[in-house]
């Protein structure tokens, strides 16, 4: 495995952990991004082809791995991961929208890590191909949003999302249908 390594004029003075794979049309603006990234797994994240993430918080757990398709852009999210979060390609996160697969029930430990025996079970979330997700929307775990679909604005997302909808609320209901081939 390789070494972790900096990005070349990073205005913070962190570094891409070792089991981050990124693809080098992949755009990743600073280090920032995985300040909280505590991944153990070989590969803990993967950043593909043309895709963008930026000032993003990837806050991962030992046990977490995150996917950010091709094409994908992740700007100014958060992202909660213990066990797998899933960005189809294509995908679009707005400002502040919250991506989480765990609650993680119990209090910070001093060292700066979520204490594991108050730790809730994980479940993976996945955003399918060509999804959009709106400013400040909050995606909780084990949610699925299909292909081609829309959440909106400070939506919360509490259940499985269909493939060509629009949904908005809290929670989160489909109030359009999209036209598809």
């Amino acid at each position: 495995m390789p070494a972790a390594r900096k990005l070349p004029n990073d205005w913070y003075p962190g570094e891409i952990p070792a089991n981050v794979l990124i693809d080098p049309t992949a755009y990743v603006g600073s280090s920032y991004n995985f300040a909280r990234f505590h991944s153990e797994q070989t590969i803990g994240a993967t950043i593909g082809r043309g895709a963008t993430l930026d000032v993003t918080v990837l806050d991962v757990g030992p046990e977490g791995k995150v996917i950010i398709g091709e094409f994908a852009m992740v700007t100014t999210a958060y992202i909660l991961c213990d066990l797998e979060v899933e960005i189809g390609p294509y995908s679009m996160l707005a400002w502040n929208a919250i991506v989480m697969d765990n609650y993680r029930n119990g209090a910070a430990s001093g060292d700066g890590h979520t204490s594991p025996n108050r730790i809730a079970t994980p479940r993976p979330v996945r955003l399918g191909r060509n999804t959009w997700i709106g400013f400040e929307a909050c995606v909780l775990p084990g949610v699925t949003i299909g292909e081609g679909s829309i959440v909106g604005a400070r939506a919360v997302v509490t259940e499985d999302v269909p493939a060509y909808v629009i949904v908005a609320g809290n929670p989160a209901r489909i109030i359009r249908r999209l036209p598809h081939k």
